[in-house]
């Protein structure tokens, strides 16, 4: 059955649109209704629906502003235009907006059910597609979707239609997420993993974009689910033993209706302390977090400022700040030898952290030597020296990756003055290089273009402030440089998959 939403200030049209079509003989189900567009734009976000059916002239929000808000988060979603209106400008901009056909009222009962029939023909042809993909391609479109949402950049009503489609179904009340990585070939390990988890429930299992196994575990009661989920990572450890050396991470338990993207986040971070344990086979993210709260209350690390260095590719502010938490260190009674190796391998692990995210490449080996040399020294000087390894390894990663000293230049000053009006005119006569040219040269070596990084760097100042301040929306858009709140809804949906008011909800 597909699923029909209606929309109209009049409730004689809606009730009249109830009675007029048989909709079950057209395999269709009306699940909703509202009387203005901002109500029905409300709605829409926790009602699944297939086809819109909407007037233009409505209080709050007229047809033609719903169907472009709509359209941000459901671009798959069919509309059909209901108007007492015969303007060619609405019908124009409707066009635009991607409708299936503009009707006038009265509505012409025969070419209102023509209409949804070829709609209808439309998503059934939509369906049959999927039906006909290859196994291969269905597996592709799985890791995609539950990437995206794993991430936590996918609308959960987009995540919800897709995982409908693609027959995943994540409607329990727990999430754990536990990670599986070989040196072997990622296929055949993954296609091993599928082999033996073949017919279980609760246990979804796909590839990320890091190479790592995700098994993504589902389940309402929290006891039951945990050994079932510790059993399953059991069995799988033991039964693939060609694949060895394997390691996996397991992350934090999760309550769905809160950040499940948390638990994939926890594995990651457990996953990164195999370069600590390299002895290990299996971590777990909530063993390992008394290891982290103890390297971080001895002295309050200041992470954000060490990001923006890293990102500024500052080597004397970060050799600063090290000499500065380490002067600290000095000052604190009782501090233990090892807790101070806890804290350098924290550090280290926010350092590896930070500029995989910012290459958005894989650093497996890079501070191998400073790891192994962190487990066998006492010494609060050569603790220090190993830091100042870390900061050389790490600014030269990226300046390697950054030849050219204007884009270098550019990204500082962004980190600097991000929250301004920044064009490619203005620091192309700053650098006295030509506009055209720079942005060129910045896509490049920078593998975005000039817009869209300023907009993510923005973006990703204002989860900072959604999380931590208790700044309003439109204070925190203005602080992160946009003057129109709208247009930073906008971005912050494209880049964050949900909207800024929701994304301070999950603080």
């Amino acid at each position: 059955m597909f699923k029909v939403f209606l929309v109209d200030d009049e409730p004689f049209i809606i009730e009249g649109l109830y009675d007029i079509v048989d909709w079950a003989e057209l395999g269709m189900e009306i699940v909703g209704q509202a009387g203005n567009g901002l109500e029905a734009f409300e709605a829409l976000k926790h009602i699944p629906a297939d086809i819109l059916v909407t007037d233009i002239s409505m209080p709050k929000m007229n047809g033609l502003d719903l169907i472009r808000q709509i359209r941000e988060s459901q671009p798959e979603l069919k509309v059909i235009v209901l108007s007492g209106f015969n303007e060619f400008d609405y019908l124009k901009e409707g066009m635009m907006l991607g409708i299936e056909n503009y009707l006038l009222k009265p509505i012409n009962i025969e070419e209102f059910k023509a209409t949804l029939n070829t709609v209808a023909e439309k998503l059934n042809a939509s369906r049959r597609s999927l039906n006909d993909l290859s196994e291969q391609s269905i597996m592709i479109l799985k890791d995609h979707i539950m990437y995206r949402w794993i991430r936590n950049q996918i609308n959960p009503q987009e995540f919800q239609e897709r995982a409908d489609l693609l027959g995943i179904h994540l409607d329990k009340h727990y999430v754990l997420v536990s990670l599986l990585r070989s040196k072997e070939s990622s296929q055949s390990l993954f296609d091993a993993v599928l082999h033996q988890l073949w017919g279980k429930e609760g246990v979804i299992p796909f590839c990320d974009m890091e190479g790592n196994i995700v098994l993504v575990y589902n389940f309402d009661d929290l006891e039951e689910g945990l050994e079932e989920a510790k059993l399953m990572n059991q069995q799988l450890m033991g039964v693939l033993l060609s694949f060895r050396p394997l390691q996996m991470a397991i992350g934090s338990i999760q309550e769905m209706e809160e950040e499940p993207f948390l638990s994939y986040t926890h594995a990651k971070k457990a996953q990164e302390y195999f370069m600590i344990y390299p002895e290990q086979d299996i971590l777990h993210y909530d063993q390992l977090k008394d290891h982290q709260d103890n390297a971080e209350r001895s002295i309050p690390m200041n992470w954000s400022e060490y990001s923006k260095l890293i990102m500024a590719r500052d080597t004397a502010g970060l050799i600063a700040h090290i000499d500065e938490d380490f002067g600290t260190l000095r000052q604190v009674q009782g501090i233990s030898p090892r807790l101070l190796q806890e804290l350098a391998m924290e550090w280290i692990i926010r350092f590896k952290m930070q500029l995989e995210e910012i290459r958005h490449d894989e650093e497996a080996d890079l501070y191998k030597d400073q790891f192994a040399r962190i487990r066998t020294t006492f010494s609060v000087e050569e603790l220090v020296q190993i830091m100042y390894e870390v900061v050389e390894i790490t600014v030269e990663s990226l300046t390697n990756d950054m030849k050219s000293p204007v884009v270098q230049q550019v990204l500082h000053y962004i980190d600097q003055s991000y929250n301004e009006d920044i064009s490619l005119k203005t620091l192309g006569a700053l650098y006295h290089i030509h506009p055209v040219y720079l942005g060129q040269l910045f896509h490049k070596e920078v593998n975005q273009s000039f817009t869209d990084y300023i907009n993510w760097y923005r973006i990703e100042k204002a989860k900072e402030l959604l999380k931590h301040s208790p700044m309003k929306v439109q204070e925190i858009a203005r602080g992160v440089g946009y003057w129109e709140t709208g247009y930073f809804y906008k971005q912050f949906k494209k880049y964050v998959g949900i909207s800024p008011t929701e994304y301070k909800g999950l603080s």
